[in-house]
């Protein structure tokens, strides 16, 4: 099928705290919305059957619970597929934002995936409804081809957005094509956890997900692009994941990706924002990884001297490194239960500096949750301490076969090269408890190589 997102830089408000009229928060979503229009249009003209924005595209960030009021619209609960906002706008107040993206839908036969503020008034006898009286959520919006609002998801995982209340209960969202069967639907930092996200694909047995997003990039192992396509890998699932795009706050990174191939954009040098269109096979059934045989355990006889640990910070987490040192080698290194290995040839010696660390812990800073990792990342200078810094370019090919004794099944295969570009594994998969990464020459230089493992029961 032909599927598109779009990374769309938004106009945003220049004073979000402050509190405005219904009618000029309209006007501002209004201009985003223009812009979603024409996109619309360019899609359908390539063929898209359906289109995919970015979360918080339409009215921007930056609010506080009460200056986001004016621009959030009013979705009744549970009317998926029996209410086609385009043609019966009357129903009720407040649906102009909603409305518009029907239109949008209808008038260019297209499935349409799109991001909102909505509210829902509540009573004082719920327990959790907030003391204003009325929830306030970040809300996904799926529209089918003649403008029906198919189904509709509200984000679990907040990511610092005050102005938006968590559900009562994770929202299980998906819808149905004619030309891909189902699709999940979940927003941005959703897809670190186990609820909704993994819930969401294993429970229904999802093989496509639409996923808008507001990522800030971070390396080495939280780039969109790089986290986006290890999810896909790991679950085995076409992802169409739309970004923002403000390079200036780190935002850009978006993609159409299937479990063995990527379209992506990845820009952070000028502005504006980039239609995406591929297209992908529908994923019916499970593939299986081809696996090939694991070394055996590094042997540590024979060896005169083994490089130095060292310990750095990487992501806010204190890993454990040794230096990968020379043109090849076999290292190891641990850090509570976990051991990760590394097996490795350089095809041409650079003077860069690699390091391959370890990772078993709580994570703590900007979200909480359990890490197991082992990777293998280029150091942002020739010291020891520059291990674990957000490096974009790299020169050195390297060889490599990467394995650890993974306590968790979820694990997520990294693997980014020069210029935030993506390559993929060889072989991957589990043999007896380890899980292993290989690749024979990489497309362009190595940035990071790593087995990103969720635990998720420790979090």
């Amino acid at each position: 099928y032909v599927a598109a997102v779009y990374e769309h830089e938004s106009i945003l408000s220049p004073t979000p705290a402050a509190l405005v009229e219904r009618r000029s928060a309209l006007e501002l979503m209004g201009r985003n919305l223009d812009i979603y229009e024409q996109q619309v249009l360019a899609a359908a003209r390539q063929g898209a059957q359906i289109i995919v924005f970015p979360e918080d595209g339409i009215h921007g960030f930056n609010f506080s619970r009460s200056s986001i009021y004016p621009y959030l619209d009013f979705i009744p609960q549970s009317c998926s597929g029996k209410w086609n906002p385009c043609r019966e706008p009357y129903l009720f107040n407040d649906t102009e934002v909603v409305q518009r993206l029907s239109c949008m839908a209808l008038k260019n036969k297209i499935f349409l995936v799109a991001n909102l503020g909505t509210k829902q008034p509540c009573e004082h006898s719920d327990p959790q409804c907030p003391l204003d009286g009325r929830y306030q959520f970040n809300t996904n919006v799926a529209f089918a081809a003649d403008g029906t609002l198919l189904a509709t998801y509200r984000k679990h995982n907040l990511y610092f957005e005050y102005a938006f209340d968590t559900p009562p209960e994770p929202d299980y969202a998906f819808f149905d094509t004619p030309f891909a069967g189902k699709f999940g639907m979940f927003t941005c930092f959703d897809i670190l956890f186990f609820e909704p996200a993994v819930k969401l694909i294993r429970q229904y047995n999802l093989k496509q997900i639409v996923y808008p997003t507001a990522w800030m990039n971070q390396l080495p192992l939280l780039s969109a692009v790089e986290f986006q396509q290890a999810f896909a890998t790991a679950f085995n699932v076409n992802i169409l994941a739309a970004n923002i795009h403000h390079p200036t706050l780190g935002m850009t990174g978006s993609g159409i990706y299937t479990p063995v191939k990527s379209f992506i954009y990845h820009n952070m040098e000028s502005y504006g924002g980039k239609l995406i269109v591929a297209e992908i096979p529908v994923i019916t059934a499970d593939y299986k990884t081809n696996l090939e045989k694991i070394p055996g355990r590094v042997s540590e006889k024979g060896k005169d001297q083994s490089p130095p640990l060292f310990y750095a910070e990487m992501m806010y987490d204190n890993f454990t490194f040794v230096p990968v040192w020379g043109e090849k080698g076999e290292l190891q290194v641990c850090a509570n239960t976990l051991c990760c290995y590394l097996n490795y040839q350089r095809v041409v010696l650079t003077d860069e500096l690699y390091a391959l660390g370890v990772f078993d812990g709580l994570h703590t800073v900007h979200g909480t949750y359990y890490v197991q990792a082992c990777a293998l990342v280029k150091c942002g200078g020739l010291s020891f301490s520059t291990c674990g810094q957000e490096v974009t370019d790299a020169t050195a090919l390297i060889d490599f076969q990467l394995w650890g004794n993974m306590s968790t099944p979820y694990i997520f295969p990294l693997l980014l090269t020069s210029g935030i570009t993506l390559d993929f594994a060889d072989h991957m998969g589990w043999k007896s408890n380890y899980y292993f990464l290989s690749k024979n020459k990489t497309s362009s230089g190595l940035l990071t190589a790593a087995l990103y493992g969720r635990w998720y029961e420790k979090d």
